[in-house]
């Protein structure tokens, strides 16, 4: 099946066509080096042979046909001038010296180069010869044997074709092994993504621990599918807190009416039941309103275009707005005032997720509360501390979901949706959002990323860019 499908696969095709041209290139290549090699050779053989020649003939101009005689006696009676071929008849082409027994019967002309074969008792010699015809009418031939040259020819050839099959070979098998590698993982991945349209999100592709791109893949593809299924978990948390937490009030509206509509009603009794049943209206309509808000702001492009504001300024009216809440508690709400603190970001949105975090902290930390803004090297920061009993580690991830509360929060006025808004603003602002210990309480930061200065922009800090 796999084999099949690595045939098909347009990975193999691809590899094909890399095969063929790299054997085809190392095929060029080879096929330039016998042509470089062979030429080489024969052209050193030229040279070797027109070198004897010179010799020859300049000891016939200094001593006549006899130091002509003299010297190729000489030559071959040294065993280090075998391979030279000599032959010097007179001219009624009667043989005087030399190699050979007689003149070939190819060469008719006065002089020139020549390929030629001889017939010897082991057989046929092919030869290379340049002859020409002397000042007294003799004539010389000065070659070399090409049998050795044939036989190099011949292993070059033998060793090229080897060379060029063995490569073919190799890369074929190496395109076949990497296909078939890329068509298993990518078929582990459509087996991975079968099973979870049929089975659910419960799968994961395998890691085969090799760190290559496809481990990568893999796990990337698994991070998402983890992310996937968190979304869908928080997806089903979300519709039961909204049946749970619409349930109550809706249930108490209808006991009230029907408790009322077997009475009659004087005109005070009924407007404090329009009175109560406004209020209950008004809390469903806020759950609604904050769960509306959250899903705008997440459906907001991050990359959009903010204005430059002023952090500092956004906190310090959020911390004067809860002041009176915080002195009804017995606490203070105390703000570090300083430079403006320049942030590209959305100033209503800011506001609320300010006013979030300042408020949980009020509600929930004794209404003593340190805000402080500062700007550094990583870029602005908000610090909202309280000093209540804090957020248990473990339940920190948790608490920025929707509708999550934490049970000794249960009794309290609320619907576990403001730091959803919070941590929305954050992720459309790209801030990092953290929670710390305070000794005793908790303090949330945000951590923004750094901005260009109002002056750098040439902008007001109210200003759009």
């Amino acid at each position: 099946m796999l084999l099949a499908k690595t045939l098909k696969s347009s990975t193999f095709r691809l590899a094909l066509v890399c095969v063929a041209v790299f054997s085809g290139t190392v095929f060029g290549v080879l096929g330039y080096v016998y042509w470089a090699t062979t030429n080489y050779v024969r052209s050193r053989c030229d040279r070797d042979i027109s070198a004897d020649r010179a010799l020859l003939v300049q000891a016939y101009g200094k001593a006549g046909r006899e130091a002509v005689v003299t010297l190729i006696n000489q030559r071959i009676a040294l065993q280090s001038f075998e391979p030279g071929i000599y032959l010097l008849v007179d001219p009624s082409m009667a043989f005087v010296a030399g190699t050979l027994t007689s003149w070939p019967g190819t060469l008719r002309a006065v002089q020139g180069w020549a390929d030629f074969e001889i017939s010897e008792a082991a057989g046929h010699s092919q030869l290379r010869a340049t002859y020409e015809t002397l000042p007294d009418g003799s004539h010389l031939l000065v070659g070399r044997s090409l049998d050795d040259l044939d036989q190099f020819v011949g292993i070059m050839k033998t060793a090229l074709a080897s060379g060029a099959a063995l490569t073919f070979v190799l890369a074929a098998f190496a395109g076949v092994s990497v296909t078939r590698r890329t068509v298993g993982r990518i078929e582990a991945i459509n087996r991975t993504t079968r099973a979870i349209m049929h089975d659910g999100l419960g799968q994961r592709i395998p890691l085969r621990g090799t760190n290559d791109e496809w481990d990568q893949l893999a796990e990337n593809l698994n991070a998402m599918l983890d992310r996937i299924e968190e979304l869908m978990r928080e997806v089903r948390h979300v519709s039961d807190n909204v049946a749970h937490d619409l349930r109550t009030p809706l249930t108490r509206l209808r006991g009230r009416l029907e408790k009322v509509s077997h009475q009659e009603l004087d005109s005070e009794r009924a407007r404090a039941l329009v009175a109560d049943t406004m209020r209950e209206l008004d809390a469903v309509l806020a759950i609604f309103s904050s769960l509306l808000r959250i899903a705008r702001i997440e459906a907001l492009d991050p990359r959009g275009t903010f204005p430059i504001i002023d952090l500092n300024q956004v906190t310090g009216e959020v911390a004067e707005l809860f002041e009176a809440a915080a002195e009804e508690k017995g606490g203070r709400v105390k703000f570090e005032s300083g430079a403006p603190v320049p942030v590209t970001g959305d100033r209503d949105l800011l506001f609320d997720a300010i006013s979030n975090l300042i408020d949980n902290a009020v509600t929930h930390g004794g209404g003593d509360v340190q805000v402080t803004v500062r700007d550094n090297d990583r870029g602005p920061t908000i610090s909202v501390a309280d000093r209540g009993p804090g957020i248990p580690l473990e339940e920190r991830p948790h608490v920025l979901k929707r509708f999550y509360r934490i049970e000794r929060s249960r009794s309290s006025a609320g619907h576990g949706l403001g730091l959803s808004l919070v941590a929305a603003v954050a992720r459309l602002h790209r801030a990092r959002l953290e929670m710390q210990d305070n000794d005793p309480g908790l303090r949330i930061r945000l951590h923004f990323p750094p901005a260009a200065t109002a002056a750098e922009l040439g902008l007001d800090p109210e200003s759009p860019g």
